[in-house]
């Protein structure tokens, strides 16, 4: 394993909708646990009613207020669905909040039928996604380094639009110019996608994708396969080169979704619980065991350590289960500690 990886928690904002044991207060309160224990960083996912949970940035602001170091990010927002000048503005003052402190992880959905119903829903193209997506981040960027934007594109077009009428000091701008973002590329996340040929092809414009508007990837969901991790980033790294970009300034992460308990037995029983009630269309689509470990603490070490090997340099942790608490609380005593 070369350098330590850094680690942050997903706080997990769909299961107060699903377990009467934790409620929003609870996610709250384990915001300021996981901040105390020395994480990095805190998480919240995003959909709008395909699979329903709290809203991420109204979320993200409460969270700011209770916590004193950590970071805040998304993983992942769903960028393409929301118009870029109002999420530009939301995410400048969340970042005024947090004193600089958020990572925007940015996607575009994954290919589901209610991910395709929410494009819909919105009025929007779900087969034009891929360029809204990148139209959105590019118009982001801009807004947030120049403080103003005059992209032109084929879904967005704006003249000289910012957030400064003249009267003001000046633009309103996050803390970060810009705030880190973190693109999302799951390739394989569901069995359609098992056609190599296929599959090469979207990880290769993927890696164009990241390298150019992005400061970082995040990927999820094939945790038997490091080699295929491996591959990717090496993609991902040649693309940044390409671009003229630094490969240090990146990072590579990975989101997984483990279950700590005493036995492997134990650990698969609450797992598959968890994700059965949780992602009810994509739990049907995949292998329950690509999610991430289940195990003992040296089980899950081990896991962590082979995907650190293969070039994972920053884990964003999200416990399976519907005791977060205990697991959030295990983890970081007996692997958590182990890395720090």
């Amino acid at each position: 394993m070369g350098k330590k990886p850094v680690f942050g928690v997903n706080v997990n904002n769909r299961e107060p909708l699903i377990a009467n044991s934790y409620t929003l207060n609870d996610l709250l309160e384990l915001s300021t646990i996981v901040d105390e224990l020395g994480f990095d960083s805190i998480w919240v996912g995003d959909s709008l009613f395909s699979k329903p949970r709290y809203e991420p940035m109204t979320l993200m602001s409460a969270i700011s207020q209770r916590i004193k170091q950590a970071r805040l990010g998304t993983a992942c927002l769903v960028t393409a669905t929301r118009n870029p000048l109002y999420l530009a503005l939301e995410w400048a003052t969340l970042d005024q909040l947090t004193h600089g402190r958020t990572i925007l992880g940015a996607c575009m959905g994954s290919p589901e039928e209610g991910v395709m119903r929410e494009y819909a829903a919105l009025g929007l193209d779900f087969t034009q996604r891929a360029m809204i997506f990148e139209e959105g981040l590019a118009v982001l960027r801009e807004l947030w380094t120049k403080g103003e934007t005059s992209f032109q594109g084929e879904h967005f077009q704006y003249d000289k639009v910012g957030f400064y009428s003249g009267t003001e000091m000046g633009p309103l701008m996050p803390v970060q110019t810009p705030p880190p973002m973190w693109v999302i590329s799951n390739p394989r996340l569901v069995r359609s996608t098992s056609d190599e040929a296929t599959t090469e092809k979207v990880i290769s414009r993927a890696a164009k994708r990241i390298a150019k508007y992005g400061d970082g990837w995040m990927t999820c969901c094939r945790a038997g396969h490091p080699e295929e991790f491996k591959e990717q980033r090496e993609q991902v790294l040649r693309a940044i080169e390409e671009e003229g970009g630094n490969p240090d300034d990146f990072v590579m992460s990975y989101q997984v979704t483990m279950n700590i308990a005493d036995t492997r037995e134990e650990a698969q029983k609450g797992i598959q619980a968890y994700i059965s009630e949780y992602y009810p269309e994509l739990s049907q689509k995949m292998d329950i065991s690509q999610w991430g470990p289940v195990g003992n603490p040296d089980d899950i070490m081990e896991w962590l350590k082979t995907f650190s090997d293969a070039g994972v340099d920053y884990f964003i942790c999200r416990f399976g289960s519907l005791d977060q608490f205990g697991q959030v609380e295990r983890f970081a005593k007996e692997v958590f500690s182990e890395f720090a």
